[in-house]
């Protein structure tokens, strides 16, 4: 008999934590609403604890979304998942283990606001991580 040999898969850590369907906040175009955990933000959510104000912007709508694409590849570990006129979709991952935070943003003219949601894929606590980057993308915006 011939010892029969055993391979061994080893996996990064993240890998063993099975995948959300990307952009759970998105349904039609519109944003979905904050599930019932403290780890989702929305200018569109009627509950205190997930309600933010929307992004306020001046100027060119296209020039807008152009400064807020940038405003959000400038923070760290981003990126833009998903861009087409009047909508951006960017995925952050945090810095020790990885996990993933998505963001939706929703151009709306007549009020001149990008609405927001932000919220963990994973999880039920963020420790107000989307609250804080919401808060950093509108004074990134402010300033320009």
């Amino acid at each position: 008999m011939t010892p029969t040999r055993r391979r061994i898969l080893i996996a990064p850590v993240g890998a063993l934590i099975p995948a959300a369907a990307p952009a759970a906040g998105l349904t039609m175009r519109e944003l979905a609403p904050c599930p019932d955990r403290p780890n989702c933000v929305s200018s569109q959510a009627v509950a205190a604890g997930h309600r933010v104000a929307p992004l306020a912007f001046g100027g060119e709508p296209t020039a807008a979304q152009a400064r807020l694409a940038a405003a959000i590849e400038a923070l760290p570990r981003s990126r833009i998942v998903e861009q087409s006129p009047g909508w951006i979709a960017a995925e952050f991952r945090s810095w020790l283990f990885g996990f993933v935070d998505e963001a939706q943003f929703v151009l709306d003219t007549r009020e001149g606001v990008f609405h927001v949601r932000s919220a963990a894929r994973t999880g039920y606590w963020d420790l107000g991580v989307n609250r804080q980057r919401v808060e950093a993308l509108r004074a990134a915006l402010s300033v320009r």
